[in-house]
């Protein structure tokens, strides 16, 4: 489902396609920079390092990752693969 006309999608897409692909890979960068700094501004306060990691990886990764193939380091705990 979409609420964005086919003429908006050509034109949005046109523009994005007007970029140099440099130019791509720098907003799809800046655009993942947000993403991340929204997840993190959502955190608890009192997180460790190592629990903002894991929190962090398990918001933007862990339903796109199995379980087994996710290093130690990353591996979300129970709470926050609850997202808790």
């Amino acid at each position: 489902m979409t609420d964005t006309s086919p003429e908006a999608a050509e034109r949005y897409r046109s523009m994005l396609l007007a970029r140099s692909p440099s130019e791509r890979v720098i907003m799809a960068a800046q655009m993942f920079d947000a993403a991340r700094a929204i997840v993190l501004a959502s955190l608890p306060a009192n997180l460790s390092p190592d629990e903002r990691r894991r929190h962090l990886f398990a918001r933007l990764y862990a339903d796109d990752v199995p379980f087994a193939r996710i290093p130690e380091p990353l591996r979300p705990t129970r709470d926050a693969a609850n997202g808790k």
